[in-house]
């Protein structure tokens, strides 16, 4: 839960994580809304008896002790009606009742709902009560909003479903040969390279026996894998493959790759070997011998294809506007449709593989591309730490058109260190320092000198305060000695505590003296 100070009151304003209601005359209908909105966006909190002046700042209300329990009671009442909350998402603890100089406030913590909980919506009506948070306001979402956010909710990835006018005639033989090349090489002695291609097929997930009439046919994430533009559009006519090159400022377009121009098959597999490639030309490739061969695969490398998979693992091909991959001189942009379905904070840390696309995962893995650990993306960001680039940044953007956005910078910079890196929002609550995240971080920030990466030690040690260095590292993306100065670094400014002995101790944060 997070922390919200009241003796700091004035120094908040609204935005997207923080929302003031007066409430004097009882819960006002327009909180549900925001209920709805925080729940199906970033979450936040909602602060009873407190009201916005003209300059936006905040002051309380005045509230008595009876307005609030009153207030309390009447949240909880409400919030457990089915019929008017969809959902039931804060725990006892996360509704704090504070008392300031001039009046009382009730704090209510609304966290981000679970993907299978969303969409979160009131009055019993899911296509009229449905809202997200955009800025200071609560927005209704279009049905194409709601409609990704249920497509989310399955147990079962998108991409598992079964495709029954279609067979695997339909596949782009050519790919169905190259794949196969690719997985004797990466699998040998495998029983599965001596199948035909129907049970070879089967057998990666590309096609599966439907329960409408007992024949094979190719499922969702087989076509997108192995079919041809024309077909695929079809079962989603959003869908869009776009390699972009942007090399010299005087010209468009100094390469460009996508799957509609009819010169090649427009699928992932055929896209991520012919984009990975032109990837590969952006970085440096220092000079090293393994025997007498020149070894050319770099971590930089690896980590430009895992940041290109899983762009291709999580993209909701049912939404708009399509996978946007771009390389300009100085950075490479991952743009795929679709939020992020474990969170940034998760996304960032690694630990847990909820891709929205499994079996796209299980073929490209089966030939040796994509880490199904859930733990890519902390590897790309400390690949990029051990080469002194700026940390990546991923953003994730809601709307019509909600995207995910990975971005992977060249050149250094030199100011980047004291930046914030992860971005979940672009809005922040009072300063650059002050974000507000989906733990139990405080709502006015942590100290603005300390990094990203030792935020997110702190974070780690606080919920596992027996952690070892090794365990940090993983957490933080980093190797150990790394770890190590971050963790001399809280200590030295007080921010962490050693308990105890080397071995038998443990961590402890200072939440009294973070801000």
């Amino acid at each position: 839960m997070e922390t919200f100070d009241i003796a700091k009151l004035a120094s908040y304003r609204e935005n997207n994580r923080i929302e003031a209601k007066a409430a004097k005359g009882g819960l006002p209908r327009s909180m549900w809304e925001t209920y709805s909105a925080f729940a199906n966006t970033y979450g936040g909190v909602i602060l009873l008896g407190v009201k916005e002046r003209e300059d936006g700042t905040f002051e309380t209300v005045g509230l008595t002790s009876a307005e609030v329990e009153h207030l309390r009671q009447d949240f909880w009442n409400t919030v457990s009606n089915r019929s008017k909350v969809s959902a039931v998402l804060p725990i006892e603890s996360e509704v704090e009742v504070l008392e300031a100089d001039d009046g009382m406030v009730v704090a209510i913590h609304v966290p981000r709902a679970p993907r299978d909980e969303r969409p979160v919506h009131i009055n019993d009506n899911l296509f009229e009560g449905t809202y997200r948070r955009r800025g200071e306001g609560d927005y209704r979402c279009t049905r194409q909003e709601i409609s990704a956010m249920l497509r989310d909710q399955g147990t079962e990835t998108m991409d598992s479903k079964v495709l029954d006018d279609l067979t695997v005639a339909d596949f782009n033989a050519d790919t169905v040969r190259a794949y196969r090349t690719r997985f004797r090489a990466a699998r040998q002695g495998s029983s599965w390279t001596d199948l035909d291609d129907e049970r070879f097929l089967r057998a990666v997930g590309a096609a599966m026996v439907s329960r409408e009439d007992g024949k094979l046919h190719p499922t969702f994430g087989g076509l997108l894998m192995f079919g041809n533009d024309y077909d695929i559009v079809r079962e989603c006519p959003h869908y869009f493959l776009d390699y972009q090159e942007t090399l010299d400022p005087a010209i468009r377009w100094t390469d460009r790759v996508h799957s509609g121009d009819g010169m090649w098959s427009g699928n992932l597999f055929d896209f991520f070997f012919r984009v990975n490639r032109k990837l590969a030309e952006s970085l440096k490739t220092p000079f090293k011998l393994n025997g007498i061969f020149r070894v050319d695969d770099t971590p930089m490398h690896k980590a430009v294809r895992e940041a290109l998979a899983n762009c291709l693992f999580n993209a909701d091909y049912y939404g708009v506007r399509g996978v946007v991959v771009r390389r300009t001189p100085d950075k490479l942009v991952f743009e795929n449709p679709g939020d992020i379905r474990t969170g940034v904070e998760q996304m960032r840390l690694g630990g847990v593989s909820d891709p929205r696309n499994g079996l796209i995962m299980k073929m490209f893995s089966l030939i040796d591309v994509g880490e199904r650990a859930g733990t890519g993306v902390p590897d790309v960001f400390a690949t990029w730490a051990n080469a002194g680039l700026p940390e990546p940044r991923i953003e994730e953007k809601f709307g019509e058109a909600d995207r995910t956005i990975l971005t992977l910078m060249l050149e250094s910079d030199a100011k980047s260190a004291h930046n914030e890196q992860i971005i979940d929002n672009n809005e922040q609550l009072n300063g650059p320092s002050e974000q507000i995240t989906d733990n139990n971080e405080q709502l006015n920030g942590l100290n603005e000198q300390i990094t990203e990466r030792q935020r997110i030690v702190l974070r780690f040690v606080e919920k596992s305060p027996r952690a070892t260095y090794d365990d940090m590292a993983r957490a933080a993306g980093v190797s150990s000695a790394t770890v190590r100065r971050d963790a001399e670094i809280l200590i030295g400014r007080g921010l962490l505590k050693r308990v105890g002995s080397r071995k038998a101790g443990q961590w402890k944060v200072q939440r009294g003296e973070e801000s």
